[in-house]
């Protein structure tokens, strides 16, 4: 509830108002006079706060909807809210300076405690004119009653009550609002921990059906994890691009990375298409039961990230498991090239990495050396030259299964460190 009389004491916002023509003691005069009818009344609305108090209650029920309802609620609270605030407004009637503070502390009470509860900000505004709006008009039927010819007193001081009201329409105001965005952030910051509380695996079971909520999907549905990494060029207008259109998903944004927690509803395959913009990389896991698995699946769609051409493109953990393996540990992967791909570092560099293009162009053409050649402008025979260059300086036989396997693992955790390096 507003409170119906500024403390003539306190500064109004904007420019100094000019002097007024009258001097200084008619214009004291008057303002004594105006005080006294003005406190005389309010004694007697002090006196009546019951009942005054269960007038605007009515009031308030009977035209703001939203009052109703906390009406309904809490009958009790409600009016024990309104008794306190009216009681404020009118103490600063008779003690603008004592009763300021408290004042202004119960303003701000009604409007966060509101802004926490729910209530709209306009129902609690139109509360607080139509509490100002009964004190008014209670001052002045009391006037009228006991001195009729004093109520022409109270207009002197009626620009005063309005501006008070006005101030503490704004004080509440500042205080729902200032709430409501408290609490958003907590919401939000809540939401923020339990995505990745998920993610990392660190998830209480208790906290699963809350997360569920607060993520908006459901517990035991079937999942996938993408990680999506975008260069600053790539032109994508977020995350959110990167997956087919109409799938449930909650975002995480990370340092190197944005994690979306992604329901699937039917094939998984389409979840996420396989072409992306430029720049874009998205690793996807492998489908996991429910929110309690969403930590692993998040760990393998970073390891398919890991796999994904700087180009940019998706890769989906489950088409590249060899591979996937090799990622998984860098230390073995570093031991694996070191074995399988050492030998090579005794050439010059140029004619190194032409053994090792002409050896990943060849088992990406299924061992081929017809369409190698075509791929690499080059003839068969310098394609199956440059195989046997490879088996002589590495020990390897490329027709043995067991060299073949190591060789291509060793190839792809190859480009994973080279990538890697700065």
């Amino acid at each position: 509830m507003p409170h119906a009389v500024r403390p003539r004491t306190l500064l109004r916002p904007g420019p100094v108002p000019a002097p007024r023509s009258r001097t200084p003691r008619v214009r004291s005069l008057i303002d004594a006079d105006a005080l006294r009818v003005l406190h005389r009344a309010a004694r007697i609305l002090l006196d009546d706060l019951p009942q005054l108090t269960d007038r605007l209650v009515a009031v308030l029920q009977e035209q703001e909807p939203a009052y109703r309802t906390a009406v309904e609620g809490d009958a009790v609270a409600t009016w024990q809210e309104v008794h306190r605030s009216l009681r404020h407004s009118i103490c600063s009637l008779l003690d603008p300076r004592g009763a300021r503070d408290a004042a202004r502390r119960c303003s701000w009470k009604i409007g966060a405690t509101r802004a926490e509860q729910g209530l709209p900000l306009d129902a609690v505004l139109h509360a607080f004119r139509l509490g100002g709006s009964l004190v008014w008009q209670g001052l002045v039927d009391e006037t009228s009653r006991a001195a009729p010819e004093d109520v022409r007193l109270l207009v002197h001081v009626a620009s005063d009550v309005w501006e008070f009201v006005d101030e503490h329409s704004m004080i509440v105001a500042d205080a729902y609002r200032q709430t409501e965005r408290q609490m958003a952030w907590r919401r939000e910051n809540r939401v923020r921990l339990l995505a990745a509380a998920l993610l990392d695996g660190t998830s209480r079971i208790a906290d699963l059906p809350e997360a569920a909520e607060a993520l908006d999907l459901p517990e035991h549905g079937r999942y996938v994890v993408v990680a999506v990494e975008a260069t600053r060029s790539a032109g994508c207008t977020g995350a959110q691009a990167a997956l087919a259109p109409g799938v449930r998903v909650h975002w995480h944004t990370g340092v190197d990375a944005d994690h979306g927690i992604v329901l699937v509803e039917g094939d998984p395959a389409t979840v996420v298409p396989d072409e992306q913009a430029p720049g874009v990389r998205v690793g996807v896991s492998g489908t996991v039961d429910g929110l309690a698995a969403v930590g692993e699946a998040r760990r393998l769609a970073d390891t398919a990230l890991r796999l994904c051409p700087e180009a940019g493109g998706t890769v989906r953990l489950n088409e590249h498991l060899p591979a996937a393996l090799v990622a998984s540990n860098p230390d073995l992967a570093a031991a694996l090239t070191d074995r399988l791909l050492g030998p090579l570092a005794a050439l010059e560099p140029a004619d190194a990495e032409v053994l090792l293009d002409t050896l990943a162009t060849w088992l990406a053409c299924d061992g081929s050396a017809q369409r190698a050649g075509r791929r690499l402008y080059c003839h068969r025979n310098t394609v199956l030259n440059r195989l046997r260059r490879y088996e002589q300086l590495t020990g390897r036989n490329l027709s043995r299964p067991t060299d073949l396997v190591e060789t291509t693992l060793a190839l792809t955790a190859h480009n994973l460190l080279h990538r890697q390096e700065p």
